[in-house]
């Protein structure tokens, strides 16, 4: 017998629960005081004379109309349409994904089911053939039940995140005129809401459902943790989605609002007189909002399930210790603590004083909660497992030491801090790279955009560096085990990352119902100020998750290639080619109709923009008020129609691969669409994130060098925009969805291994 783990099974039982109910009642308690700040035409939430935020700054200073009753109401009336239109959007969506879900839980019961003719009896254990294990219809059943939990914990999260952000959006306005460091702390509030709302529920209905299916399964710990892949799954599907669908939503609102409104009829951002204006606010909320947070809860998901199917084939699972089998729970439970107290240095330890301080104040927030991290991962390390323990690796069990564990997570959570600041170096326009993008503006649209390309290629080589060096110390230490925890690492801080993330759209949307509700310059200017901060954050949380994509689909694709019983997968066998080659091509195809679909719809959007300045006596004069309903409704049509053919081209793959072709053509598959997936991805983010911040870096206008390229309206100005517009739908529709299609075909696989591995491979059967 193998030594125990220090922490008891009992301790466990209660720690894991109670860390997330902990996660949950902060986050409510962070919206409670984000709703002192009142919406409606008394004087309640204006915190009066308490001194804070410094204001002897200029853009600090305390504003005139603090308690210009009519400014607060015109707020509230734009948040409520913005609000509604996201709601009603999200709502569409959920009807057809529903239907999608549906079904998909027929044909997974019906595939995993049919594995033994629906037999009821009990069968020998796929790892251990002289064990009896459950049926194979126990899986099927209890692999569609998770993926159903995991599909409707997807849109949960999606969903509040977006209720939210829509309810701090015009409560960070308001507080922009008593100072920009009270409107950061309302936008971060209401961000960490999200995150720890997101984090907590993630890791509390996974634990629940573990401990409900532990009733039926017993000390059938292998088949218990294959049917939790089903969670994984569909978390991911929804998060896909959710993407796709919200993508390019907000960008067809986007592109058609900047085109015709800055470009040609040069009328501020968010300018009310812009009929697709309404639409780009929705959009901010639907795409980056709920797609992101359904995404990230898809990679929480996934990694855990990674980790805990290997474990349950390693010591841990053979010799039922709970406590290691719930290592990566314990993880993610010690992250909910740790990002609590990093969230209390943005919100209550160090105040806001100048605007130079926004952006260093939220990457502290990923320094401190990662150096924190570390510290909380040794001690789960040193109480959680065992001093020595088996792992299995491709058939046989390998040694591994705790400290050896410590080290792959924690390379895991430095990798993902590192790609952060290489994204930020590449987005952000403090530094060089941004800023000779912005000064190739000079001699128009197409050098910025070759400037912005090349960009994107060079961001994406420093990033892959890490991942793999993240791989290889992971694998050496503790084979798939290691790197399926290492991406757990990553993702560890998802609390404070979301928290960063979500903080971005709703200063976007401050600085949009800023300028519709007709406020001064000078409160535009502090939400734009807070926006660019976001703009960077949102790039780095965006690495983020495409780093952990690359690790959470290599663990899922170990963990298949064993489930399905692979040998080895070679790369001089005809099948496993043309699966890498297929593979590689497939993140090219989705890319291609994720744009295409953007482009379709901000032609439409576009269209219809100039129609009704055309058409509308008075629009541009302001006496008439545009019609935004309309433009709501082409970006929610064309988005739900849209979102369905990449979501399928994703789903279907592996099914028809894994049946018509085998385990081997599927496993290639799976490693090409990986490796081109994440360069693509990179170079996509980070093109459009260089390529917006060029843009805010001239309209700025905060040094002699932007001043030169600027003001708004020059020539350099309308080649940046026309450079933020093509980057956007790489930046926030094909580029964020690509690390979705690399996880979700490589979880898929797994979920359906039983299935390919018994009847895959049905035409070289057939020819052979």
């Amino acid at each position: 017998m193998m030594a125990k783990a220090l922490l008891p099974e009992f301790w466990t039982e209660i720690l894991v629960p109670v860390c997330a109910v902990v996660g949950i009642v902060f986050s409510l308690f962070q919206w409670y005081v984000v709703s002192c700040v009142k919406l409606t035409a008394d004087r309640g939430g204006e915190h009066e004379g308490d001194g804070k935020n410094g204001h002897d700054d200029y853009l600090i200073e305390e504003e005139e109309g603090v308690h210009d009753q009519s400014v607060v109401a015109k707020c509230a009336e734009i948040q409520t349409a913005i609000s509604e239109g996201a709601t009603s959007f999200l709502f569409t969506e959920y009807k057809y994904v529903g239907v999608f879900m549906v079904f998909f839980a027929a044909v997974i019961f019906l595939f995993l089911g049919s594995v033994q003719g629906f037999s009821t009896k009990s069968q020998p254990c796929t790892y251990d053939k002289t064990r009896t294990c459950k049926p194979a219809l126990a899986t099927a059943v209890f692999s569609t039940i998770s993926f159903v939990l995991g599909a409707v914990t997807s849109v949960l999260s999606g969903f509040l995140g977006m209720k939210i952000a829509t309810y701090a959006n015009a409560r960070t306005t308001l507080e922009a005129r008593r100072g920009v460091g009270k409107a950061f702390i309302v936008a971060f509030r209401s961000g960490a809401v999200m995150g720890f709302l997101l984090a907590a529920n993630g890791l509390l209905v996974l634990y629940i459902t573990i401990n409900l299916f532990k009733i039926y399964y017993g000390d059938d710990w292998e088949g218990l943790f294959e049917s939790i892949t089903g969670y994984g799954l569909g978390g991911s599907s929804m998060a896909l989605f959710g993407r796709v669908g919200g993508g390019i939503y907000t960008k067809a609102a986007d592109v058609g609002a900047d085109l015709v409104g800055k470009v040609e009829r040069n009328i501020p951002e968010d300018d009310p007189r812009n009929p697709a204006v309404i639409a780009d606010n929705v959009g901010d909320n639907v795409g980056d909002i709920a797609g992101m947070g359904s995404d990230l809860f898809g990679s929480y998901a996934e990694s855990s399930c990674a980790a805990l199917v290997v474990a349950s084939i390693s010591s841990f699972g053979i010799n039922h210790d709970f406590t290691g089998m719930l290592f990566p729970l314990l993880i993610s439970s010690m992250g909910i603590l740790v990002c609590l107290i990093t969230t209390l240095f943005a919100t209550d330890i160090s105040e806001i004083k100048a605007v130079k301080e926004i952006e260093p104040a939220l990457k502290n927030q990923l320094i401190i909660s990662t150096v924190i991290m570390t510290v909380g991962i040794a001690l789960v390390s040193w109480t959680g497992l065992p001093s020595s323990f088996t792992i299995y690796n491709f058939g046989t069990q390998k040694v591994v030491k705790s400290w050896e564990l410590f080290l792959c997570v924690a390379v895991g959570l430095w990798a993902g801090l590192s790609i952060g600041f290489v994204t930020e170096y590449y987005t952000s326009n403090a530094y060089s790279p941004v800023q000779d993008v912005a000064d190739s503006c000079r001699t128009g649209a197409a050098t910025n955009v070759i400037f912005g390309l090349a960009l994107g290629y060079k961001s994406v080589i420093i990033p892959i560096f890490a991942i793999g060096v993240s791989i290889f110390v992971s694998f050496s230490f503790a084979a798939m085990y290691g790197v399926a925890v290492a991406a757990l690492g990553m993702l560890s801080t998802i609390a404070t990352g979301l928290a960063i993330d979500a903080y971005g759209p709703i200063s976007d949307n401050a600085g949009g119902i800023a300028e519709m509700a007709g406020m001064s310059h000078r409160i535009r200017e502090r939400t734009d100020a807070l926006d660019a901060a976001g703009n960077t954050t949102a790039a780095i949380g965006k690495g983020f998750a495409i780093g952990s994509a690359a690790l959470v689909s290599l663990a899922l694709f170990g963990a298949f290639v064993s489930r399905a019983g692979i040998e080895r997968v070679d790369v001089l066998t005809p099948k496993v080619v043309i699966g890498l080659l297929v593979g590689a091509m497939l993140p090219y195809w989705f890319s291609a109709m994720t744009m295409k679909s953007v482009g379709s719809a901000a032609l439409k959007m576009v269209e219809e923009v100039r129609r009704q300045f055309n058409t509308i006596p008075g629009l541009m004069e302001g006496t008439a008020k545009p019609d935004y309903a309309t433009c709501v409704k082409i970006s929610t049509d064309a988005s739900i129609k849209e979102m369905i053919p990449p979501g399928c081209l994703v789903m279907l793959t592996p099914l028809i691969v894994g049946f018509f072709f085998g385990v081997e053509t599927l496993s290639g598959v799976l490693a090409g669409s990986l490796i081109s997936g994440v360069q693509i991805a990179i170079s996509a983010s980070n093109t459009g994130g260089a390529w917006d911040n060029a843009k805010k870096y001239i309209e700025a206008g905060a040094s002699e060098h932007a001043r030169s390229l600027g003001p708004k309206g020059s020539e350099p100005h309308k080649a940046a925009v026309i450079g933020d517009t093509i980057g956007d739908p790489l930046k926030d529709t094909s580029g964020p969805s690509l690390n979705i299609l690399i996880k979700l075909m490589a979880v898929e696989s797994l979920v359906f291994a039983p299935f390919f591995a018994t009847h895959g491979g049905f035409l070289f059967n057939i020819f052979s």
